[in-house]
């Protein structure tokens, strides 16, 4: 591709972009003007005015054609994609570019490699669902100019992805993947001996080659080219190592090349050992990085050489040490001393000494074995002393050939590995203790239903005068105080009922302030601060009152000599998002909330369980630990995302982020509701309801409810006995229907009677929350009464839902 400036140049132009004898002639004509008004007019001055203006309005076109051919020849630029795709093979980057219809306009040879072909990013062939998560990042890239996605599986390698809109018009997608995981032993050492490192060896004099197990070469420096092929760029991959090598009799090594007249060689032996290779003591069972010295030269240079090899050796990605034949430390790498826990790059006498007590027997007898038996390798499990609960694999090799040195151990930093595992654990326990706590509330939800409703059905055989009513209001209070605690374990679980709506934060906050004011107490100030141009979100407004009083209630038990409680709201960009780096937080415009107390802090190790339901650092009977667990739950559950960040003795911070909502996409509510919610209420009831469900108290107590309001009520105690009961009974005019049933479950039974009757009435109840349930029972002229319910709830419920149903008819 031509550069612009080769192509702005032609042999006939001139600066302007004018032809050369067009210039001319306009000048000359210019000229004849000019003469002629002084012939004509005599007058000098009219001559130079005429002149001045001929050469104003020459610079004006001169201006203007400038400016027009640098537009054209900006906009007749094309990109040459065959470049673009050579400047892409040299970086050790995956890329690929796409354009706005989703084809592939060019890709490194790198990425042809890993995924073995060249195809768009979103029709690569990816592991468990991340071709779906790809296509969300480019989706997002569109729309935010820039997405990330991790974790995403090919052939079981682990890559990130970074999506960036790029291009002119911004019409194209640049998608560079990036493997999680470090690159094999063997791979690594054939890069270094082929690389720089090598070539720092072959200048120190040392003869490096790494042999596969078949015993051909996949790697060489250019001191072994030049020795073995006589020439220090040959390639020798592929060929096989011992035919460049010659034994006498004396089984003295040289090369092939040299003859008898060579230097004979000291060969050192070091098996590779990586995930993919199994040690089983064999030395030609894996490959091997093959060290080869002349040996007249060992005794003169024994200590440089093993400075330049522990040179070579620190360079190596992973964990390498070197133990001498009596057991004892003489060179350890900085990987190796971070993966082990050796302070300062400074190894202890014996290697037993960075393990566990019950592991140091097995350690010592292993560097006996390798150090004094045959060179081989083998792994052995081992516990370091500073992460006694992670076994790690430490392949062990021994070595001959290279002075002291006899066992060569290594091993990967498995450190982030060992976080990222303890991570997933985090999360699969909280996932479990999430579906643990929705099932016991579900299952609590039914007791406390039965228990409210037989207290309201007493309360109503009794006067405030009874001596037994107080007794019975004080039995409902309590049942109250317990499906409280049923709602706070599914708001952590993410399955209470939310009616969100679309709200400002300014007014929640406003509207909570003055009981805050009166639950904080004198000691602490309160202090709120509100951003300019916040955008809406959508919420529960009540739930989200929960949120500021449960973090507001904690910041005063954590102030105990008072202090300043500051609640702030402020307005998030998407630039700002993208400013954080924040590998949880997606790039989005946010409405954020910042409660922040000068409290004693939270210590690090604290932090990690502060959203784990139960825990608390308060005294017995002053906190049950659930309040941060449900605020958590809260603002997941709303789509947004809660951060804390403190120190001891320095306060907390709590920001909460939830996504401003797109105003766009809402849409004028049509005149038919899809539910009865909003119906009048009546004073008496009369009609025929089938009410179904499976636990017999429930069903008892809603039985008894609804009969005492005066309905007919026909039970069945789950879906398949429902659907017989309503083919039965040709008069049900309401279904009331628990959700979750063995058998045949509620949403099932209803798409069977529907089918019978389109226009029946539904109503669900369960301890689940709506939302949760929203896919199943998603049906028309349908309501849902959430658990536990009272029985001026269900019969309102039932109420409202035949008005509606009547009015229907009527009109």
């Amino acid at each position: 591709m031509n550069s612009r400036a080769d192509s702005l140049i032609a042999a006939d132009d001139d600066a302007t972009g004018f032809p050369k004898p067009v210039a001319a002639a306009v000048f000359a004509a210019m000229a004849i003007t000019v003469a002629s008004a002084y012939l004509l007019t005599g007058e000098t001055m009219i001559a130079l005015l005429l002149a001045g203006a001929m050469a104003f309005f020459a610079a004006l076109v001169w201006f203007y054609v400038s400016a027009t051919s640098d537009a054209s020849e900006l906009d007749s630029y094309i990109a040459d994609w065959a470049i673009t795709s050579a400047v892409a093979d040299q970086s050790d980057q995956i890329i690929a570019v796409t354009d706005r219809a989703g084809r592939l306009v060019c890709a490194n040879a790198l990425y042809a490699r890993t995924f073995g072909q060249y195809v768009p990013p979103t029709d690569l062939k990816l592991d468990s669902g991340s071709a779906a998560i790809a296509m969300e990042a480019g989706r997002a890239a569109w729309r935010d100019g820039a997405a990330e996605a991790d974790s995403l599986r090919h052939q079981g390698n682990d890559y990130a992805l970074e999506v960036l809109r790029i291009g002119r018009a911004e019409d194209h997608l640049l998608w560079r993947f990036r493997a999680l995981l470090q690159a094999s032993v063997v791979e690594e050492a054939k890069r270094l001996v082929g690389g720089a490192a090598g070539r720092v060896a072959s200048n120190a004099g040392l003869i490096a080659a790494v042999v596969g197990p078949e015993g051909r070469i996949r790697s060489v420096n250019s001191a072994f080219a030049l020795r073995a092929m006589g020439d220090g760029n040959a390639n020798a991959v592929g060929r096989d190592f011992a035919s460049f090598m010659r034994v006498d009799d004396a089984q003295n090594i040289f090369f092939e090349r040299e003859g008898q007249t060579g230097p004979a060689l000291h060969l050192l032996h070091m098996p590779l050992t990586d995930n993919d290779v199994a040690m089983d003591g064999s030395e030609s069972e894996h490959p091997a990085l093959v060290l080869l010295l002349d040996r007249q030269n060992i005794s003169s240079r024994s200590d440089s050489t093993l400075l330049q090899l522990e040179m070579m050796l620190s360079l190596l990605p992973f964990g390498l040490a070197m133990v001498s034949r009596d057991g004892r430390f003489l060179f350890a790498n900085s990987a190796f001393a971070k993966a082990s826990g050796i302070a300062d790059d400074s190894p202890p006498s014996y290697p037993g000494d960075l393990v566990i007590a019950d592991d140091k027997a097995a350690m010592a007898d292993a560097v006996r074995r390798f150090a004094s038996g045959p060179a081989q390798g083998g792994d052995l499990a081992v516990r370091f002393r500073h992460q006694p609960e992670e076994p790690v694999s430490l392949s062990i090799a021994g070595v001959r050939g290279f002075g002291d040195a006899a066992v060569l151990l290594s091993l990967r930093d498995s450190s982030e590995e060992a976080t990222l595992k303890q991570q997933v654990a985090q999360a699969t326990k909280m996932q479990a203790v999430g579906q643990l706590a929705g099932g016991v509330a579900h299952d609590f939800n039914n007791v406390l239903t039965a228990i409210l409703g037989h207290c309201d059905l007493m309360l109503l055989r009794h006067s405030p005068g009874d001596s037994d009513y107080d007794d019975v209001q004080q039995i409902k209070n309590n049942a109250g105080r317990a499906a409280s605690l049923t709602r706070q374990l599914l708001a952590f679980s993410r399955q209470q009922t939310l009616r969100p709506q679309i709200l400002q934060l300014p007014d929640v906050i406003a509207e909570t302030s003055h009981l805050l004011q009166r639950l904080i107490g004198e000691k602490v100030t309160l202090e709120v601060r509100h951003d300019r141009n916040l955008g809406a979100i959508r919420a529960d407004p009540g739930q989200l009152e929960q949120v500021i009083i449960n973090l507001a209630v904690n910041a005063r038990d954590a102030m105990e000599q008072g202090g300043i409680l500051s609640i702030e709201t402020k307005r998030i960009s998407a630039s700002d998002v993208r400013a954080m780096n924040s590998d949880v937080l997606p790039v989005a415009d946010y409405s954020a909330i910042i409660v922040r107390d000068q409290g004693c802090g939270i210590s690090a190790e604290n932090q990690a369980k502060i959203f784990e339901p139960f825990f608390t650092t308060k005294d017995v009977g002053k906190g049950t630990g659930l309040g941060l667990s449900t605020v958590y739950g809260i603002v997941k559950q709303s789509g947004g995302y809660i951060f804390v960040d403190s120190a001891l003795g320095e306060g907390t911070t709590f920001s909460i982020y939830f996504p401003v909502h797109d105003m766009r996409g809402e849409v004028a509510a049509e005149p038919e509701a899809k539910s009865f919610e909003d119906a009048p209420d009546e004073q008496w009831g009369s009609g025929t309801i089938l009410l179904v469900e499976d636990e017999d108290m429930v069903r008892a107590v809603a039985e008894r409810a609804l009969t005492r309001q005066g309905y007919s009520v026909i039970t069945a105690s789950d879906g398949e006995d429902g659907v017989e009961q309503f083919a039965a009974h040709d008069d049900i005019d309401l279904v009331i229907s628990d959700v979750v049933m063995p058998v045949m479950d509620g949403p099932a039974m209803a798409r069977i009677i529907r089918e019978r009757d389109p226009q029946v009435p539904l109503i669900f109840m369960s301890g689940y929350a709506e939302e949760q349930l929203r896919k199943s029972i998603d049906v028309d002229n349908m309501g849902f009464l959430p658990k536990p319910f009272t029985v001026a709830q269900i019969c309102d419920s039932a109420q409202k839902a035949l008005r509606k149903c009547r009015s229907k008819a009527e009109a």
